[in-house]
């Protein structure tokens, strides 16, 4: 799996502040996002998966053009590829967790079944397939969430405070499972975070973000 260099320049009012935001993230390399609830963040992600459309900007993968306001250029979600794993990890509470994977899945339906317990091997649930939600543990349903992240073979992941969810007797083994599953990528990844401890362990590079402006790098 592989991609091409993710470029976002975003300017968008925001209650308290205007984000002005410029970032860009290489194939394989992890960013991540800190700074206080609030600081545009989220927005961030947002602007790029194409669910929030900023007054204007830029957002690109490799040589295709995924937002230009200037161009009149605004690809939809589903035509950007790009993974994004919710907070709450959103799954659906009526699927089972091979059918929450099988949602995102392309191609043939009559395979659908077939892939996405094998996408759940991979996490080492495959036989919590036919397992509901409510009846897995957090560090299960985060890896469904993954799971179903990957199955539509995204170009760009952006993860939303991906640990928060978990109790703290969980979130140390899921850190160390992401972050194992993070390093085996070649696409980029951008990870929105509070822990300055989380994002010295997934993250290859970090920036904080203060009032919708990144402050600092490193």
């Amino acid at each position: 799996m592989s991609g091409g260099r993710l470029e976002l320049e975003a300017s968008l009012p925001l209650r308290d502040f205007t984000l002005e935001v410029s970032l860009a993230v290489a194939p394989g390399e992890r960013l991540a996002l800190m700074g206080r609830s609030g600081a545009g963040k989220t927005s961030i992600l947002r602007i790029a998966a194409g669910l929030m459309g900023p007054r204007s900007g830029r957002v690109s993968l490799g040589r295709e053009t995924w937002l230009d306001t200037g161009a009149g250029i605004d690809l939809p979600p589903e035509r950007r590829r790009c993974g994004l794993l919710f907070q709450e990890y959103a799954l659906f509470a009526a699927m089972s967790a091979w059918r929450n994977v099988a949602y995102a899945l392309r191609g043939r339906r009559g395979d659908q079944r077939r892939r996405a317990v094998g996408l759940l091997e991979r996490f080492g649930i495959g036989h919590l397939g036919e397992a509901m939600p409510a009846d897995l543990s957090g560090g299960e349903r985060q890896r469904v969430a993954l799971a179903r992240a990957l199955a539509a073979e995204p170009r760009a992941l952006l993860l939303d405070e991906p640990l928060a969810a978990l109790d703290p007797a969980t979130r140390e083994g899921a850190g160390r499972e992401l972050d194992a599953l993070l390093a085996a990528m070649e696409i980029p990844v951008v990870i929105v975070t509070h822990s300055a401890a989380e994002a010295s362990r997934l993250a290859d590079r970090t920036a904080v973000i203060e009032q919708g402006r990144l402050t600092a790098t490193g």
